[in-house]
């Protein structure tokens, strides 16, 4: 049966075949989007409908070519934000509004509200919405910057629900097309008239529409930038290309094998938000839709003056210097939006994970190595797995298990003949530390005799198909159904799977990986379901199908939160996601393969998926298809140390290729990377509890700190940990150097100052640099300003590593000074969130480091103590160094290096949760 599934799905998707995945002109909705003609919009305020609220205005826009009335909201938010929502006033039905992707409803800000005889000026602490009366647009203003500008380019399209007229349903029925629309219903832009309007085919599936036409469509033009990104996920550039003449960016999961390279084709999530970023300004717009959804990316990355195309853009002069825009078509919902004012690339993230939310501090065995495969066959062959890496000095954290560990393919059960002791052998993987993660997808067996069908058949759970019946698809274990995620009382029942008095041959220490969840339906249209599906509430899975893994996945994590009486932290890996995933998942970039284009691409994807609130991101290093050379394999392990996510995963046909089976040299090469990410667990740890704390993403692109450098707006090879470490991995194949570029801070020649943290040799000036690369160079330079805290010590496991001795380096900047921080709790509990934390401030200044908790409050028995203090960057060589704990000096041993470029102080052994301070005396 898996051949002939894998054969099938080959059929399919195999290779990419792009027949088999719909273009912009196949897709009805997008079609008639793209058609509209710009400048010409027949949108306009009716300005004597506006009503105002504290925090709030509401107005009536009419669609003047059918006298079409619908509602805008403009609400002020707290944070320099905007929400804007437009819905029909009377619809002959509800539509649909995007539910769970938000954290929680976003706080509102006082609004004061200004009207003449041809706009509406809404001002909310110091910033604007002006709603253009007509053509309608409203421009946003962070203080006297205009920033957004929604509809400036006149695309906006809003299809109201409608009855199908009895001339189009007969035409329809005789001849399998639309008619003409009608004679109360005329539309000059012949929506009714679109082939695929009211129904439509792609390939041997049918979509029935029964609602016909209702597309949302809006463009938002950013006149201070000069590059566009965001809209992951796409395996392409970082900053977002113009699409015109070609395909739009796709966002609509899917299930793709080996997936093409810089294209704008949909992959596995979706996360509707775009920012604009220049010299002066960066802005952002989350548009929160969860239907398939098109995005037209227009004059970005143009080498233009800002200026002169702001002067164009307000003076209405469509010239080749316009600014970018991007312009968002999808096929159902309301038309809801977020606008994010900005001014710096920072605020704008931070203001998109305040309404999404932000990744959960995960325990730290996540942030270790992970060991993967489609499949580890038996306990025997997890055993040997777990034991070669000890025998080999090779940290692990997590052994793997794919779908062949279940009886045939049914979830929440053991293949008894592979895996007869379940219990066993997760007990001699968390005795050493470690832990097991296995995979549950949403798709359900079709079996009589298997538990969850018939539960789910019996009460009800599954997604419908049109006519009201079980829907039936095909995946792994053959004819399968499919949850309804949407349905709170099916989030509970399968939440309720993975409690240990009924999955009882796991433990709390298992965690999970929710695959195939976009989602993946073999024998569907597109690899996934039929649009004219219906979800709970009576909702079209086309309205929802980007949020489809997302409910998925809050049924696990809500499931694994009450598994341990809310006592452990989870740990979920998901391949589909939207907007607001990261508050439950950490995602992988899906079914990549073994080549360099790939592992370049990792990078990439990763970058853009940071900025949409996904911090914790990685890919399957080494490629999931193929077999890796020993060069790549070494590269990718090196790119992977340095990514959030680190696991290495590969497909069931290819070679064996845990680190031990490749050639010694390579060996050795990889498990150098391996332990170069254990040393640095401390600074993942912390960078993840400061994103917690406050948004920002765990992996940046440059132009994050360096927002006037044009140079680093389209750079997507190397990228910044915090702002503190800047990471280039060697991503070219049979190269002995690299270019690594250093940043300006101004724009132009100053930098900051940075350190190779191999050997701390100093860098000055911005720009490129070339450095010579050996099989085991990974060139990862610190900041200098900043202390980074490390663990040196090699353990078996993360968990190994709680109580162990740290490491401070500590870079000086031009000024001769550093600050960092370090944070530390249990490292598996929610325990941190009443307090039992230690979060250090570590700075240091006139030649005195000093350590001090920055919340008194706050308290954890650490048993961590320093080891070693490493600080590089001195102008001359001190003579000797005092350590004083609570006001009692001590000498302590100072080494200096043989060319003066570092000094280490050895075995201060303080506890980490004194306050204590070193002198250095000269």
């Amino acid at each position: 049966m898996r051949f002939l599934l894998l054969g099938l799905l080959f059929v399919l998707v195999g290779g990419v075949d792009k027949n088999n995945f719909k273009t912009c002109d196949q897709s009805s909705f997008c079609r008639r989007c793209r058609k509209v003609e710009p400048d010409n919009s027949p949108f306009e305020v009716q300005l004597g409908t506006t009503k105002i609220f504290p925090d709030h205005i509401t107005v009536d826009v009419v669609n003047k070519e059918n006298q079409h009335v619908f509602s805008l909201k403009v609400v002020g938010l707290k944070g320099k934000k905007f929400h804007v929502e437009v819905d029909e006033k009377a619809p002959l039905k509800a539509r649909y509004r995007v539910v769970d992707a938000l954290k929680v409803p976003p706080a509102t800000e006082g609004v004061t509200v200004k009207k003449d005889e041809g706009s509406i000026v809404v001002e909310c602490a110091g910033n604007r919405a002006v709603i253009v009366a007509a053509p309608f647009r409203i421009d946003f203003f962070h203080g006297e910057s205009l920033v957004v500008s929604a509809n400036a380019k006149g695309l906006m399209k809003f299809e109201h629900l409608r009855k199908k007229s009895e001339p189009i349903a007969a035409a329809v029925e005789e001849a399998g097309e639309v008619a003409a629309p009608a004679e109360n219903d005329v539309e000059p832009r012949n929506e009714e008239e679109d082939p695929g309007a009211w129904e439509e085919n792609f390939k041997s599936h049918h979509d029935s529409k029964p609602n016909g036409p209702e597309a949302v469509a809006l463009d938002f033009t950013f006149p201070q930038a000069e590059v566009l990104f965001g809209i992951p996920e796409h395996a392409d550039s970082f900053a977002l290309k113009p699409t015109l003449g070609s395909e739009p960016y796709r966002l609509y999961n899917l299930d793709v094998f080996e997936y093409e390279l810089d294209s704008p084709m949909a992959l596995y999530g979706s996360i509707p938000v775009i920012y604009g970023h220049g010299e002066g300004n960066t802005a952002g717009v989350y548009w929160q839709n969860a239907a398939e959804t098109w995005v037209d990316v227009y004059n970005a990355n143009a080498k233009k003056n800002v200026m002169s195309s702001i002067v164009n853009f307000v003076s209405g002069s469509r010239q080749a210097a316009d600014p970018p825009a991007a312009h968002f078509m999808s096929e159902s919902g309301i038309m809801d939006y977020f606008i994010l004012l900005g001014p710096t690339p920072m605020d704008t993230f931070t203001q998109y994970t305040d309404l999404t939310g932000v990744a959960p501090l995960p325990q730290t065995f996540a942030l270790g190595y992970h060991q993967s495969r489609w499949n580890y066959n038996d306990e025997n062959d997890v055993a040997s797995v777990h034991d070669k890496f000890d025998e080999h000095d090779i940290p692990v954290d997590t052994i793997w298990l794919d779908i062949e560990y279940t009886d045939a393919k049914k979830y929440f059960t053991w293949d008894n003949h592979k895996f007869p002791h379940p219990l066993e052998m997760i007990r001699n993987l968390t005795e050493r530390g470690r832990h097991l993660t296995i995979i549950i997808d949403p798709h359900i067996k079709r079996d009589g005799g298997y538990f969850f069908h018939n539960d789910c058949t019996d009460r009800g759970y599954y997604v419908k198909n049109k006519d009201g019946r079980d829907y039936e698809g095909w995946c792994w274990p053959g004819a399968a159904s499919y949850a309804d995620f949407f349905n709170p009382e099916v989030r509970k029942y399968y939440a309720d799977q993975y409690q240990l008095d009924k999955f009882d041959t796991t433990t709390a220490d298992v965690m999970l990986w929710n695959d195939m969840n976009e989602p993946s339906v073999f024998n569907g249209p597109e690899v996934t379901m039929l649009k004219d599906n219906i979800h709970f509430g009576d909702w079209e899975h086309r309205d929802v199908h980007n949020l489809y893994g997302h409910m998925h996945v809050i049924g696990t994590f809500e499931g694994l939160v009450r598994r341990s009486g809310g006592a452990q932290r989870p740990f979920i890996l998901s391949r589909a996601h939207f907007a607001g995933t990261q508050r439950f998942a950490a995602i992988w970039t899906g079914d990549n393969f073994a080549e360099w284009g790939h592992l370049q691409a990792s990078v990439k994807m990763c970058l853009s998926e940071a900025v949409a609130g996904m911090s914790f991101c990685g890919a399957d290093v080494g490629g999931f298809f193929g077999n890796p050379d020993a060069e790549l394999f070494e590269r990718w392990y090196q790119a992977g140390a340095f990514q959030p996510f680190f696991r290495a995963h590969s497909h069931i046909d290819t070679r064996r290729r845990e680190p031990w089976l490749m050639p010694e040299a390579t060996m050795l090469v990889v498990r150098d990377a391996i332990r170069r990410r254990y040393s640095y667990l401390p600074f993942w740890y912390t960078l993840f509890y400061e994103h917690e704390r406050s948004g920002r993403p765990v992996m940046r692109p440059l132009l994050t700190h360096y927002p006037l450098d044009k140079e680093t707006f389209g750079i997507d090879y190397e990228y910044l940990l915090g702002d503190i470490l800047l990471v280039h991995p060697v991503l070219q194949q049979g190269v002995s150097k690299v270019d690594v570029y250093f940043p300006a801070i101004d724009g132009k020649k100053e930098g900051d100052v940075w350190y190779d943290v191999d050997d701390y040799r100093k860098i000055t000036t911005a720009g490129f640099e070339s450095v010579p690369v050996d099989n085991y160079k990974i060139p990862v330079y610190q900041r200098g300003g900043t202390i980074v805290t490390k663990k040196e010590r090699v353990r078996r496991a993360a968990t190994l590593m709680i109580n162990d001795p740290v490491t401070f380096v500590v870079a000086l900047d031009k000024e001769h000074s550093a600050r960092g921080t370090l944070y530390v709790d249990d490292e598996k509990s929610y325990n941190y969130r009443d307090g039992k934390y230690i979060y250090l401030n570590l700075e240091f200044k006139n030649n005195v480091l000093t350590s001090r908790k920055n919340d008194e409050k706050a308290n954890y028995d650490t048993g961590s103590w320093v080891e070693r203090i490493v600080i590089v960057g001195l102008e001359h060589v001190p003579k000797s160094a005092t350590l004083s704990v609570s006001g009692e000096p001590q000498s302590v041993t100072l080494e200096v290096n043989k060319h003066g470029e570092s000094i280490v102080v050895r075995k201060p052994g303080v506890a980490l949760s004194r306050k204590w301070s070193i002198q250095l005396n000269y």
